[in-house]
């Protein structure tokens, strides 16, 4: 495998333009980046366009002119389909290119992917984020790395465009893992705050001046200071999908059970989020985790 490298003025390509993507790549052609983009729908990536990226009717045309490419798309489903089809982005790309997914996927299908890209010469990272919709539009985000050492290295100045806390954790899928680590922790702490603000309200508490206590205490966590205020306001809408959140838990209870542990925590937070999801929220935000409890307060 020859060195790593990357020209002084890299193309990049992005495929995925979501809640969370459009504000990442659009940070990367802020700094002067030349971008290529695609994206199932192109009226998504308006405003990438708009801000100068050229647009690709497809991934394997996107591959061919990009030196680095970051995929942030929906599903596991999704990953191994741009990246490892028939006609995937790693087979038509040329030797040397830098692959960075950012989705949320199985670690196993991070070793997969990493595996058939050292066949052709080519670099891969895992690196999830955590953040959110307000991460992505401030550049704040957490990356969490896995793979290559020395490619994680060369990628560290585009990392830093995305992210504050910018961590390699190991070899291919530890990224991954480490995502998974995050979505058990935030699936625990988006319980207690929801049930917290079920309490306060049926209290009789001002919500609002609640949290100004609470979120300064032992309690504090991100998903106080910035979901609860979302709840107060009614606002629903997703920095985060609730249907992505139930794929995010399903794959950590899938890697637990591979490992043989329990999680029964994660799996009963899983199953509420599954009600929510029943009740048509699944393309709402994770806050929407209140609807479903409220639902329940009221039918008891």
């Amino acid at each position: 495998m020859q060195a790593v490298k990357l020209s002084t003025r890299p193309v990049i390509g992005w495929i995925g333009t979501g809640v969370m993507g459009s504000s990442m790549f659009a940070h990367i052609l802020d700094k002067g980046y030349r971008g290529i983009v695609f994206t199932r729908t192109q009226d998504k990536a308006s405003g990438i366009l708009a801000r100068g990226a050229l647009w690709a009717e497809n991934t394997a045309a996107l591959a061919v002119k990009s030196d680095v490419i970051f995929t942030m798309v929906g599903y596991p489903e999704d990953v191994k389909e741009v990246y490892l089809a028939g006609q995937g982005i790693l087979a038509q790309a040329r030797p040397g290119t830098i692959f960075v997914d950012m989705t949320t996927t199985s670690p196993s299908l991070a070793v997969e992917i990493y595996q058939s890209a050292l066949k052709r010469n080519l670099y891969v990272l895992d690196a999830p984020v955590s953040g959110g919709d307000v991460g992505a539009r401030n550049a704040t985000l957490s990356i969490m790395a896995g793979g290559d050492k020395e490619v994680f290295n060369v990628m560290i100045p585009l990392f830093e465009i995305l992210g504050k806390k910018i961590v390699y954790q190991g070899k291919a899928g530890s990224g991954q893992h480490t995502k998974m680590c995050n979505q058990i922790v935030i699936a625990g702490t988006m319980i207690g705050m929801c049930e917290s603000l079920l309490y306060g309200q049926k209290a009789g508490l001002d919500l609002s001046t609640m949290l100004s206590s609470i979120s300064g205490g032992a309690a504090a966590c991100w998903s106080l200071d910035n979901l609860a205020p979302r709840i107060v306001k009614g606002d629903f809408e997703p920095g985060f999908f609730v249907d992505h959140f139930i794929k995010d838990m399903g794959i950590a209870l899938e890697e637990a059970r591979s490992m043989n542990i329990s999680l029964p925590g994660l799996s009963l937070v899983r199953q509420l989020y599954q009600s929510v999801q029943a009740l048509g929220y699944g393309r709402k935000g994770t806050q929407a985790l209140m609807l479903a409890l409220e639902n329940m307060a009221g039918n008891g």
